[in-house]
């Protein structure tokens, strides 16, 4: 199928309602020499740190996910065999040390600022995500960037990610133009949430007491990112190896537990789009699977798979049986042209 004909026939179907799950290939299909893993760990194996060159070395494997998770795999072994404390610690500073280099390697390869984006490609991806937005649908991304922040932003289009200011309790009156605002903070604005960041992203961090966003305000966002940073702040980021470990990073972080639990609950279709369902995505496919259980009113029936190759095909065929979705389609997409 094209994608034109997925949309077509959702569409069709009154009361359908549809969603849309991006991941990395909704990146790469604006620029791969930025985002695609191979970009990442090259940037990364050109680091100074000597410690993360070995482990590149050593694992023999530029994913991050694979490297993370013999980490962890290599913990529990120590622990298990009553490793010294001190080892344990080593690999417990490795595992922080890669998770470091992987968002200093997203925030320097990133596009310097909003306006990078060709106007008519940020116009472009937008008439792509309102086809979900504008009909009542939700958008879930697993990706680190802040593309899909920005294209919203810049076409200033009818969404929430949750994220509000409140006013400041100064314990007595204050006129309205001397009110006092926190910063865009997670949770007022909850029940009209339709974008989620399941992986979390570099704008937004966990200051241990709320979930905050930054901002863009005139000035480079990233620059505002590279300042918290620089203290001591880190962006909310999803790093753990197999799905397991991703899921249980996830649980233990209000917000992403949050957008977890609204993919789990969608009704109606699901859109795949640059998501390839590798060894490390069984949390997805959980999530998928309990949304289809649900009472058939408000369960989710169908899903299309966005595949870029023949491989693509082979291996969403490879793995149909662990989705059990009442029906699942592929589409060609080569088809959507989602920025230009």
């Amino acid at each position: 199928m094209t994608y034109q004909e997925v949309v077509e026939s959702l569409n069709n179907k009154k009361g359908r309602q549809k969603h849309l799950l991006i991941g990395n290939g909704f990146s790469i299909a604006y620029n791969p020499s930025i985002f695609s893993y191979n970009a990442l760990s090259n940037f990364v194996e050109h680091t100074d740190n000597e410690l993360l060159k070995k482990l590149f070395t050593v694992v023999n494997t530029s994913n991050f996910e694979s490297i993370m998770s013999q980490l962890e795999t290599t913990k529990k072994i120590a622990e298990v065999l009553k490793g010294s404390k001190s080892f344990i610690e080593n690999i417990e500073n490795a595992s922080q040390e890669l998770k470091s280099a992987l968002i200093e390697a997203v925030k320097e390869l990133h596009p310097e600022h909003v306006f990078t984006i060709p106007d008519d490609e940020s116009k472009n991806c937008a008439s792509f995500l309102r086809e979900y937005i504008d009909k009542g649908g939700s958008i879930f991304s697993t990706n680190y960037d802040i593309l899909l922040y920005w294209v919203l932003m810049r076409n200033e289009m009818a969404n929430t990610d949750g994220f509000g200011k409140d006013a400041i309790d100064q314990g007595h009156y204050v006129p309205e133009d001397e009110i006092e605002w926190t910063e865009l903070q997670w949770g007022n604005n909850r029940e009209k949430q339709n974008i989620f960041y399941l992986h979390g992203a570099l704008h937004l961090f966990d200051d241990g007491g709320e979930i905050i966003k930054e901002k863009y305000d005139g000035d480079y966002i990233l620059r505002n990112i590279e300042r918290r940073m620089s203290n001591g702040q880190y962006p909310i980021f999803v790093t753990a190896g197999d799905g397991n470990q991703k899921l249980n990073h996830i649980l233990h972080n209000h917000y992403l537990a949050d957008c977890y639990d609204h993919l789990c609950r969608i009704g109606g279709s699901l859109v795949i789009v640059g998501f390839n369902f590798g060894e490390y995505d069984d949390h997805i496919i959980r999530a998928i699977n309990k949304a289809s259980k649900q009472d058939p009113d408000k369960k989710l029936w169908s899903v299309y798979i966005g595949c870029y190759s023949d491989s693509d095909v082979k291996h969403i065929e490879s793995i149909k049986s662990k989705i059990k979705c009442q029906k699942i389609h592929t589409f060609d997409s080569k088809t959507i042209g989602i920025w230009r």
